[in-house]
């Protein structure tokens, strides 16, 4: 059954010192309209930095979920973002004036409280979601994350918090299926570390100004100046941090997810895993209404590029300057496997990065129309192809803008067959005046 999207009716505001860095901040969040997503943006600089809650926007951190935008970033937004998912909301932007959102007491029941005083709407669209239709998994260490298909239509998360027996923690099981008393069992749940954990982030100069009850710090007999808010705290913030991670995905999941050990950097793999999961099943849908927002004569009229290298046949896709989806349809007649390989025909690499490259050009024309400029590929980085493309082959190409400067266009490219990744890449345009 499908549901409509929500945002909230009013502005509302959480303020406090970030959780690692100790730094002042406050977070306001504002409703967003359809379609919107949920968007940080950092207003304590030169000029603000949008950057989407998504998971290709994530950065490396010990510890925590951070999105980064050059040199720019905003720590610690799974607690935020699990209020956000727990409450369903959709479309929302939260304007943050610091590098960390408030850590507040540890656990996400702040922000939850916040968003049900500003009133949370409806809204004319239906929402989104991933319903998983094979299993997934990811591993690290001892660490695993498994998806599966759901029994229905719900969202469950099953976790197994194992710090061995003997400890204070020990082994904690809990299982929890996503629903309206999210406010009850896992909002309250707090952010924990062992004594001795605690000890090395504050020889590192982090958490210094944190007080009993802030975090939970357990030491050999129990927590340290706090009690436990449930006998199973622990798992439940797990499970707390799971769903804000799982959220970088963009919208909700319909499914089951096990999870044994698992922290931060799991989450976000298995998000990156799930998201080429709804790639695919966005682009399959697109390609059964048999869409075309550019044919070849269209297309032809905006690249310069003519046989034996233009190498989009047809644009199914174009969400402003956004997000473009291209389609490639590979023969045993094209030239170049004359040559790459005699009886056994592959598809060079360097040709499906250039197609990658042409969507992408399409995709800035979007934003450079009427401005008299052009986009010229300027570099290549994080190139990697996936798997070979063969006669026979449908190449679905993504474009996905990440920044558009005066002078500069980055944008992260892919290429599909099916939902395997066949290549990727992000691709840098200078940005230089259209010759007459």
């Amino acid at each position: 059954m499908n549901q409509p999207q929500k945002t909230i009716a009013n502005e509302t505001t959480v303020s406090g010192r970030g959780l690692f860095t100790g730094c002042e901040s406050q977070a306001v969040f504002s409703p967003a309209p359809v379609g919107h997503g949920v968007v940080f943006v950092r207003t304590d600089l030169q000029r603000p930095v949008r950057m989407p809650a998504l998971v290709e926007h994530i950065t490396k951190r010990a510890r925590r979920s951070t999105l980064r935008s050059g040199p720019d970033s905003i720590e610690t937004i799974e607690h935020c973002m699990s209020a956000i998912a727990g409450l369903g909301i959709d479309n929302i932007q939260i304007s943050v004036s610091g590098g960390e959102l408030p850590g507040v007491d540890g656990s996400c029941l702040p922000y939850v409280e916040a968003l049900e005083k500003a009133g949370i709407v409806e809204q004319e669209a239906d929402r989104p979601y991933l319903r998983i239709t094979e299993p997934l998994d990811v591993t690290d260490g001892s660490g695993t994350l498994i998806a599966t298909p759901p029994a229905g239509d719900e969202f469950q998360i099953i976790f197994d918090l194992d710090y061995g027996a003997g400890t204070v923690i020990g082994r904690q099981l809990y299982s929890y299926r996503l629903g309206p008393d999210f406010k009850e069992q896992i909002a309250p749940a707090r952010t924990f570390v062992l004594e001795e954990e605690a000890q090395m982030l504050r020889s590192r100069g982090l958490g210094l100004h944190l007080k009993p009850g802030d975090v939970v710090v357990v030491g050999p007999n129990g927590p340290i100046g706090t009690d436990f808010r449930f006998s199973d705290e622990c798992v439940r913030h797990k499970v707390l941090d799971l769903i804000g991670d799982l959220y970088l995905l963009g919208c909700p999941i319909r499914g089951r997810i096990v999870a044994y050990k698992s922290g931060h950097a799991l989450n976000h793999a298995l998000v990156r895993r799930m998201r080429a999961m709804l790639d695919s099943q966005h682009n399959s849908e697109l390609l059964k209404k048999n869409a075309i927002v550019m044919d070849i004569r269209t297309i032809s009229k905006i690249l310069p590029h003519r046989y034996p290298m233009l190498l989009v046949d047809r644009v199914i896709e174009m969400d402003g300057d956004r997000r473009a989806v291209g389609i490639k349809n590979v023969t045993v007649n094209e030239p170049f496997f004359q040559g790459h390989y005699p009886g056994q025909p592959v598809m060079p690499g360097v040709l499906i990065v250039e197609a990658m490259a042409q969507l992408s050009g399409l995709l800035l024309s979007h934003k450079l129309e009427h401005t008299g400029k052009v986009a010229l590929l300027m570099s290549l980085d994080k190139v990697k192809v996936r798997r070979p493309v063969v006669p026979g082959d449908q190449l679905i190409l993504e474009a996905e803008n990440i920044r558009v400067k005066a002078r500069t266009g980055h944008v992260r490219a892919g290429a599909r067959v099916g939902d395997q990744l066949a290549a990727e890449a992000i691709i840098k345009f200078m940005i230089v005046d259209e010759v007459q």
